[in-house]
């Protein structure tokens, strides 16, 4: 069996130091074969919020792939935002954008869906959909097929349509018929996951996404505490499941919640 941690937007600068202490410690316990970041690693792209983000990778002492979300570009240094908006994520966390990793049971493709020339709305690209579809062909049948993005190719709140991914439709289609399982996302703040291949939109093969909340940010919306996902793969049953680990005030730790089963088509 095959695990991996999702968290997302942690927006370093704006964390709550207990609740990195008790994800820190639950990552320990689980020693997941990767640990996935999709995105908004930092509030406002500093140094020193970049600084505190790789050092907490760090020291989870885990695998990791990481993809730069919105709040990763500076909002306010207009030259860096202009010559070099990656600047400060690529010091802190490599130069690939678009990072893959692969394992006998796992293969995940990053996509930096983050466009400096925008303030948040996220884009992919046609190149990029085909790079992905490329590698995705290429995948294995025992392994768990996972592409990730920032922001959100599908929502479940009339108020988030804006914040959807710019161009995810010919995405979905193509990704789906090239093989993906799933399609893991951020931005928004809520945790859900649910079926993309449904009666207004019919794909080849099953996709689902998983949108994970804030790991670790005090920018929780609407009371929702701070979460991320534990993705188990059992290839011999031909599953995956998604559970969400939400933080508990009163106990001070992440405690496994809702799991959804998703049945994987081979």
């Amino acid at each position: 069996m095959s695990l991996v941690v999702q968290i997302s937007d942690p927006h370093f600068g704006t964390e709550r130091a207990e609740v990195v202490d008790a994800l820190r410690t639950s990552i320990r316990a689980l020693q997941p074969e990767l640990v996935i970041l999709s995105g908004d690693v930092t509030q406002r792209a500093r140094r020193a919020q970049f600084a505190a983000a790789r050092h907490f990778v760090d020291t989870l002492e885990r695998p990791w792939l990481a993809i730069p979300g919105n709040h990763d570009v500076p909002l306010l240094n207009l030259v860096a935002r202009a010559f070099d908006p990656f600047g400060g994520y690529r010091r802190a966390f490599g130069t690939d954008l678009e990072p893959i990793f692969t394992a006998p049971r796992l293969l995940v493709i990053g996509v930096n869906t983050v466009r400096a020339t925008r303030h948040k709305n996220g884009e992919v690209s046609d190149a990029q959909i085909a790079r992905v579809c490329e590698r995705l062909r290429q995948a294995d049948r025992d392994q768990l097929r996972i592409v990730v993005t920032h922001q959100p190719v599908h929502v479940i709140r009339e108020k988030d349509i804006a914040n959807l991914l710019i161009h995810r439709e010919p995405a979905i289609v193509a990704w789906a018929e090239a093989g993906a399982d799933l399609v893991l996302g951020g931005h928004i703040h809520l945790p859900y996951v649910r079926p993309l291949d449904n009666e207004t939109r019919r794909l080849a093969r099953p996709l689902w996404s998983v949108q994970a909340g804030t790991a670790v940010s005090s920018r929780i919306r609407e009371g929702i505490s701070n979460s991320f996902h534990v993705i188990r793969h059992e290839s011999d049953r031909g599953v995956a499941t998604v559970e969400q680990w939400d933080y508990d005030e009163g106990r001070w730790q992440f405690d496994a919640g809702q799991m959804t089963t998703i049945p994987l088509q081979r």
